[in-house]
């Protein structure tokens, strides 16, 4: 290894391993209900509580990994102390026992407010339990993840087209407003989904190698090179009907080279070979795509809409921790140096803009003149800790200094 490189490696692991010290340490300090147990559902940039807001169970699932990834990278009992607290309030308040799945949100009290099944949330369950389970070891964890992945296959999955339907009633019926946030096509499939339900079922099979979710994380991959990825401007395709035909031009920088990774990461989980080198092939065009979204500081603009050329200057917070290791993993399995420096120089930006430095935690974003977004949360429904503290671990993984 070069001599520059192996400085510069040894410098973003030390200081990635302060920021994930610094991540954990503020949502260990801020986040815990102190009034109605589990976690608060809204905090805003100044660490304000507020102490009615909902909870979802998208953030509550995102908790529940971070710290028990952070348990299994570094087995500190506060960490178990904190993931076993999300885990029981999802288990108490989250989990439908009748119908099965999860609710989309609960009051803050914890009883049931919106009762949707949306697959995406149930991907972050299963996700989170897995990760759970291997800091913990209890095996009822494990089963319930499991049970999971057949809920989905069962109720979700499209057994004529393949892939999963966006969204459903309580009770598994058809639902009318399919979207995950207002912003989204009201479409009954996602890429954005497909993506976690990839990454759920990734980690349930590193604890469950069974061959039915093998083959399912399979058609998942398929399906990206299938119907997601353009193979002529290599960005990701983010709204279908359900015969897979494409409803929305949109490019999300973030899902891009977010999308990179964790294709490789599947692949290299289940032991495909011939998957591995067409992802390793395919995620160095969407990188280069998504260079067409970074801004001289180093920053990766939110979203591109080419119908209209318009260029949506927002840099948030979850883009750039996903361009960092984005990146970063395009230079291990490139060799191409650039890469590195694309993925150090966000690190740069994310330093200079992106963290509250008195206060803890990240920024939502800064806008087209670098100034903090108003009206955004630290803590809410999908501010979290686990795009920032994710990127962090990984990276740190990755660099054998």
């Amino acid at each position: 290894m070069e001599k520059e490189i192996e400085i510069q490696l040894s410098n973003l692991k030390g200081e990635l391993n302060k920021e994930l010290s610094r991540i954990l340490s503020y949502w260990a300090a801020y986040t815990p209900d102190t009034e109605n147990d589990g976690f608060w559902g809204e905090i805003d940039n100044d660490n304000n509580v507020t102490p009615d807001a909902p909870k979802g169970s998208v953030l509550n699932a995102r908790i529940l990994w971070t710290f028990s990834a952070a348990y299994n990278y570094k087995p500190d009992p506060l960490f178990m102390a904190l993931a076993e607290r999300a885990y029981e309030y999802i288990e108490d308040y989250f989990i439908d026992d009748e119908q099965g799945g999860v609710y989309w949100s609960v009051d803050y009290m914890g009883k049931p407010l919106d009762t949707k099944k949306q697959v995406y949330a149930i991907a972050f369950t299963i996700y989170a339990l897995s990760e759970f389970y291997i800091a913990s070891g209890r095996e009822e964890v494990k089963l319930q993840a499991i049970d999971l992945f057949y809920l989905l296959v069962n109720k979700a999955y499209d057994p004529v087209k393949t892939g999963y339907f966006e969204a459903f009633t309580k009770d598994w019926k058809s639902i009318e407003d399919l979207r995950l946030s207002e912003k989204d096509e009201n479409e009954k499939k996602t890429m954005n989904t497909h993506l976690h339900v990839l990454e759920g079922y990734t980690n349930l099979y590193r604890i469950w190698p069974d061959e039915s979710l093998r083959e399912h994380i399979s058609l998942l991959l398929h399906n990206f090179f299938d119907h997601f990825i353009n193979h002529q401007t290599h960005h990701l395709a983010l709204f279908f009907d359900e015969d897979w035909r494409s409803k929305s031009g949109l490019v999300s920088y973030g899902h891009d080279i977010e999308a990179t990774w964790l294709l490789l990461e599947a692949a290299e989980v289940i032991g495909d070979e011939a998957m591995i080198e067409a992802i390793k092939k395919i995620s160095i065009d969407i990188a280069e795509a998504t260079i067409g979204g970074l801004d001289r500081d180093g920053g990766l603009w939110y979203e591109y809409e080419p119908a209209n050329d318009h260029l949506i200057k927002e840099k948030h917070w979850w883009v750039q921790a996903e361009a960092m290791i984005g990146f970063f993993n395009t230079w291990q399995i490139s060799g191409n140096k650039k890469y590195l420096n694309l993925a150090i120089k966000n690190w740069e930006f994310i330093k200079s803009k992106i963290l509250d430095k008195p206060n803890g935690e990240w920024f939502w974003g800064v806008n087209e003149s670098g100034e903090i977004m108003q009206g955004e949360d630290k803590v809410g429904l999908w501010k979290c800790p686990y795009h920032n503290s994710r990127a962090c671990i990984e990276i740190i993984k990755r660099i054998e200094i």
